[in-house]
């Protein structure tokens, strides 16, 4: 085998055959489910299509998910940036507390906290109990666009502040330093030296945000907010398939118009830092400041954290409440949530194996369109791949339809590309020096991945289970659309009470959900430590 030498590991130049076909199978399968929204679309009389696409309902669905996109990437780059900056550059007290306290928002899901603030914030509210002897009558209103928008950015701010922290950590202050000298005043040095740098870092995290909000499905239907998630649910629900399948693939154009926006703005940012110099070295000293700007971070993890852990814990203590039996929680609600996402992380790590090894050990552009070809179902929204799965399921293979099967497959589809991603980066770091002494002393290509390249990625192979584990757990818009009747998770039990607003019967798969949430930012401090 002929290797080619580079700093990250061995790339070689012989196609294997038997490895590309695999990874194209796999590959061909996270593209297959949408081929069926396609499918149903191009059944539809043309002038009905126009006729569903031009009415108002849709102009309306269309307008809301821009402006709720756009508005939550805007809120959370102006949350993200300065948080990240407070917490990295300057001297704000207790700043390694504070650079873990915000972050933490990102373990709650969004409609965990949608329903918590409605609850703490909506008429008859219990912040309108508390405030009401003191006059205060009526509080804003908490639906709609404002609402929705509060909420998904309170949890996806750290997707901003994650990726422009990282960025920040591996500044070269020095550059900020000799801009001084050069009589530039510190908004001019950081406009002009710093946010270049940083500039990817936020396309990377506004892009994550942007996404989010897009495909949110669960905040915008409990904020009562008509975007395309909720109105492709609705009208799924209510047989309205043909309409639901239209209003699908315009939101596949929103989600590949932002990824194309993204990759634009990232194009020719080439920035090159000594890491040598860390930014820990230089902080920017607050003066009067110092102690007031704690107040950014307080409320932002205040609002994000304290309200809904609050509100939570208020219910699950309350005990004159009305209850409703048959809203009972029941420990099987765990274990099928358990069972259901062990079985996708499994299998999303089996799939997962081959199409990293091939990206990371051959330098082709199968490997590239491969690798490309599984973050589809990330990017695309659980609703659309849902119902995409619905039209596969219940017109061709009404045998595996709404069984756990295709439940855990679609599962995968979504999920899949973390663990790739997670993968990749440790095949990477693997010596090929090792592998070249393997097959010098004739073992065969998939004796050698199984003794020496497999024990040496098993870290990231677990930490990419890991992840598709917890965030399958999460995972509302697929499971109410494709879990077997009969078959209730934590997000259904959840999503339950919250539709008969029983409250009170969310707390306990709430709080189970939250707290094995928090695993995610274990996972990743963890391998942040492992790669620092």
């Amino acid at each position: 085998m002929r290797s080619l030498s580079t700093t990250t590991g061995a790339r070689t130049d012989r196609l294997p055959v038997g490895l590309a076909l695999l990874c194209g199978a796999i590959a061909a399968g996270t593209v297959f489910p949408l081929t069926w929204l396609f499918v149903r679309a191009a059944n539809i009389d043309p002038a009905r299509a126009w006729g569903m696409l031009t009415r108002p309902t849709t102009v309306e669905v269309l307008t809301n998910s821009l402006l709720l996109m756009g508005l939550v990437t805007v809120f959370s780059v102006l949350l993200g940036v300065p948080l990240a900056y407070l917490t990295v550059r300057t001297d704000l007290p207790f700043r390694r507390f504070w650079s873990v306290v915000v972050a933490l928002p990102l373990v709650i899901p969004s409609y965990i906290g949608a329903f918590a603030f409605v609850s703490a914030f909506g008429p008859q509210g219990e912040f309108h109990t508390v405030l009401a002897p003191l006059g205060i009558e009526r509080l804003p209103e908490i639906y709609g666009l404002p609402g929705a928008t509060l909420v998904i950015t309170l949890y996806t701010y750290p997707y901003v502040y994650l990726t422009t922290r990282a960025a920040l950590l591996s500044f070269d202050t020095s550059l900020v330093d000799a801009a001084r000298t050069l009589n530039h005043g510190r908004w001019a040095a950081f406009r002009r030296v710093t946010l270049p740098h940083i500039r990817p870092a936020i396309a990377a995290g506004g892009l994550l945000a942007a996404l989010y909000a897009v495909s949110d499905f669960g905040t915008p239907s409990i904020m009562r907010l008509s975007v395309f998630t909720r109105e492709i649910y609705v009208e799924y629900n209510s047989f309205g398939q043909d309409y639901a399948a239209l209003l699908s693939l315009q939101l596949l154009a929103v989600v590949v118009v932002v990824l194309a926006l993204e990759w634009w703005v990232r194009s020719g940012e080439t920035v090159h830092s000594d890491l040598s110099k860390r930014s820990g070295e230089a902080v920017v000293p607050l003066g009067a400041w110092r102690w007031p700007a704690m107040a950014l971070p307080a409320l932002v993890a205040g609002m994000g954290l304290l309200v809904p852990i609050g509100i939570l814990l208020l219910w699950l203590v309350r005990t004159d409440a009305p209850t409703r039996p048959s809203m009972a929680f029941e420990w099987s609600y765990a274990v099928n949530s358990v069972s259901v996402s062990a079985a996708a992380a499994l299998v999303a790590a089996l799939a997962a194996l081959p199409v990293a090894y091939f990206a990371a050990r051959h330098d082709s552009r199968l490997s590239v369109v491969f690798e490309r070809a599984t973050y589809v179902g990330f990017a695309v929204p659980g609703v659309v791949l849902g119902l995409a799965l619905v039209y596969f399921g219940a017109g061709y293979a009404p045998a595996i339809y709404q069984t756990i099967p295709l439940l855990v497959f679609a599962y995968v589809v979504r999920f899949m590309p973390q663990a790739i991603g997670s993968i990749r980066t440790t095949t990477l770091q693997v010596d090929p020096t090792l592998l070249e002494a393997a097959r010098t002393l004739g073992t065969r290509p998939l004796a050698t991945f199984r003794r020496v390249t497999l024990p040496m990625i098993r870290p990231g192979v677990i930490a990419g289970m890991a992840l598709v584990f917890l965030t399958t757990m999460k995972e509302l818009a697929v499971t109410l659309i494709l879990r077997p009747t009969g078959f209730e998770t934590l997000v259904t039990q959840i999503w339950r009470a919250q539709e008969a607003a029983y409250f009170q019967h969310a707390a306990v798969p709430a709080l189970l959900l939250v707290g094995v949430s928090g695993l995610s930012m274990v996972v990743l401090l963890v391998e942040g430590e492992m790669g620092s």
